[in-house]
């Protein structure tokens, strides 16, 4: 089978670790109440922002926005996968407007930077992981019905035996919040096992992490990463429906199958050997033969005192069969040099690609049986919106005095692999990052009164929100369903955690025209009909009143930065705060 082809199948397997997964998008949902939304008092009283004038800014071309949505929306670019000739076609494309516009090419004399990837996948058939228990008896846990693994580490024979089995609570190290579920133990060559979720969600303390939103150390990203840094031979993450907001079928069909990454010079090497995931009855009947009641383990789990617990008698041995092929992508950046400050950079952020085509006709396109997935909303929108918020900085007549950077990312798809890789190896010091805006997946529809924060709260780039808001008589509505985290499965996400403030906001859905039913209308559409699937296709009868209102006011808050000297920083609390500080020697 050839690269492109099995591309496709690990898109689709991983595409519930972007752009929101297989859940509705946040404004999906029962909305927030339509009252204008001032900071919590805490977070007001620790922002330091002082919002800055901002010059005449030309207004951004609905002409020239509907232009690129739909070149890039059409079947021309067979649905945009990363390393297919649709996907190459995008880079071409993208390089071709961000030159002609006048940006300068970001990457030394190139517009373009390479993304490497690799595709893994795991054979069940030739691959098991097993328990030992205190007898000596050994049960292989089926693959799929029970459990779900894989390795990270770019190889393809993996193995680990006898590995001693220890609960480690929500498996968190996190001093902002006094919290670490590893000290007091050594888990070098261990099999953790932990919660998904954090305590916050469990208790609903407000007091306590977050409190119902999610944080970072929630995510099953960060719970492997983790482990792996604590020394861990394997990482098991419990699953539960309500915590990690999506049932086991989203496990067993998103984490089979091919699983894209980066290629990293270590090969994955300082990843743990087995990461996975095993259905709550399979923990609590491990729990059991280990001598721990499961539903006593996780209100332990729940205190600041905890202390991980060994599961007496209990090992795991695995062993892991992998396919590997490879191949490179790139994201596309360019950008505007500051008059001023040149070296310091606003940066844009949105990701190019998509599904591309199917192998067998699924229906819901621009006719029976259509195999390509143009993403449209996802993220059409976003690529041309970016482009077109350059457009307005270029035609202005004040040049800026910061630079400001524009680039279109890769692989969102396949697990934001392109913003990973840029994470990596960013074009611009982190120190130099003054802040950044990632723009995903906007919902067409008319004018609204409202635009959508996902993870309000966050930083100081709210309060810039707020003024470009006030300015159009809009409100902001924070995310109405924080615990399921979805501030962590866009883009942005990758540069939050080396520490710069990152802003994700979308159009809202209290519409001038027919209010928050009308908005939740077009939402509850988007989610049951177009949501990554071929449907999802421009059409010259989108009202994009919305989306336009919602490009401005974008790009003023990052022209608040561009234009002034301000440093945005994180909310007091959030669990990027720290890095940010050490990052710029505070």
């Amino acid at each position: 089978m050839k690269f492109e082809q099995v591309l496709m199948l690990g898109i689709a397997a991983l595409a519930v670790s972007a752009c929101g997964g297989s859940e509705p998008e946040a404004t999906s949902t029962t909305p927030a109440e339509s009252t204008v939304i001032e900071p919590d008092t805490d977070v007001a009283e620790a922002s330091s922002i002082t919002i800055p004038e901002l010059p005449a800014l030309p207004a951004i071309s609905e002409t020239q926005f509907r232009d690129y949505m739909q070149t890039l929306a059409s079947d021309e670019f067979e649905g945009r996968a990363p390393a297919t000739a649709g996907g190459r076609k995008t880079v071409d494309w993208l390089e071709a407007r961000m030159q002609e516009m006048g940006l300068k090419p970001a990457n030394g004399d190139s517009y373009r930077q390479d993304v490497p990837l690799v595709e893994i996948t795991l054979i069940p058939q030739e691959s098991n992981f097993a328990i030992t228990i205190a007898d000596g008896e050994s049960a292989v846990l089926p693959y799929g019905q029970e459990s779900v693994y894989w390795t990270k580490r770019v190889v393809e024979d993996v193995s680990f035996e006898n590995s001693e089995m220890v609960f480690v609570g929500y498996g968190v190290v996190a001093p902002e919040y006094g919290w670490n579920d590893y000290e007091g133990i050594d888990v070098t060559g261990k099999t953790v096992v932990m919660l998904v979720n954090d305590p916050g969600y469990a208790t609903q303390n407000p007091d306590l992490f977050n409190g119902n939103s999610m944080t970072y150390y929630g995510r099953w990203t960060y719970k492997y990463e983790e482990a792996a840094r604590q020394g861990a031979a394997a990482a098991i993450v419990v699953h539960q429906t309500a915590p990690a907001a999506y049932g086991w079928g989203v496990v067993e069909g998103s984490w089979s199958g091919p699983q894209l990454d980066l290629e990293r010079p270590d090969g994955g090497e300082n990843r743990v050997a087995l990461e996975g995931w095993i259905q709550e009855s399979v923990a609590e009947r491990l729990f059991a033969e280990a001598g721990l009641d499961f539903a006593q383990a996780q209100k332990d789990a729940l205190s600041p005192d905890f202390q991980a617990v060994p599961m007496t008698g209990l090992s795991a041995s695995g062993k892991i069969k992998n396919n590997i092929n490879r191949n490179a992508s790139q994201n596309v950046a360019g950008y505007i040099e500051g008059a001023t400050n040149p070296d310091e950079y606003i940066l844009y952020m949105a990701h190019w690609d998509h599904l591309g085509r199917t192998f067998a006709p699924i229906g819901g396109g621009s006719g029976n049986g259509d195999t390509i997935s143009n993403g449209a909303v996802d993220n059409a929108t976003g690529t041309s919106g970016i482009l077109n918020i350059a457009q307005s900085f270029v035609d202005a007549e004040k040049q800026p005095d910061r630079s400001i950077l524009f680039v279109a990312v890769t692989a969102e798809e396949s697990g934001l692999l392109g913003s990973a890789y840029y994470a990596e190896d960013p074009l611009v010091p982190f120190n130099k990052t003054v802040g950044g805006i990632n723009i995903d997946a906007m919902l067409s529809g008319g004018e609204s009164r409202d635009i959508t924060v996902i993870g309000y709260g966050a930083s100081e780039l709210e309060d810039l929100l707020k003024a470009a808001a006030d300015k159009r008589g809009m409100y902001l509505r924070p995310d109405p369903e924080p615990e399921k985290g979805y501030f962590y499965r866009s883009d942005h996400v990758s540069l939050a955690k080396k520490g710069v403030p990152m802003l994700y906001s979308k159009n809202g859905i209290d519409l001038v025209v027919g209010g928050e039913p009308a908005g939740e209308a077009i939402s509850e559409n988007y989610r049951a009909n177009l949501y990554h699937k071929p449907a999802d296709e421009y059409s010259e009868d989108w009202e994009v009143g919305g989306i336009m209102a919602t490009l401005e006011i974008l790009r003023d808050v990052g022209g608040y930065m561009a234009y002034s000297d301000i440093q945005p920083n994180w909310y007091d609390g959030n669990e990027f705060r720290a890095l940010r500080h050490e990052q710029m020697g505070n």
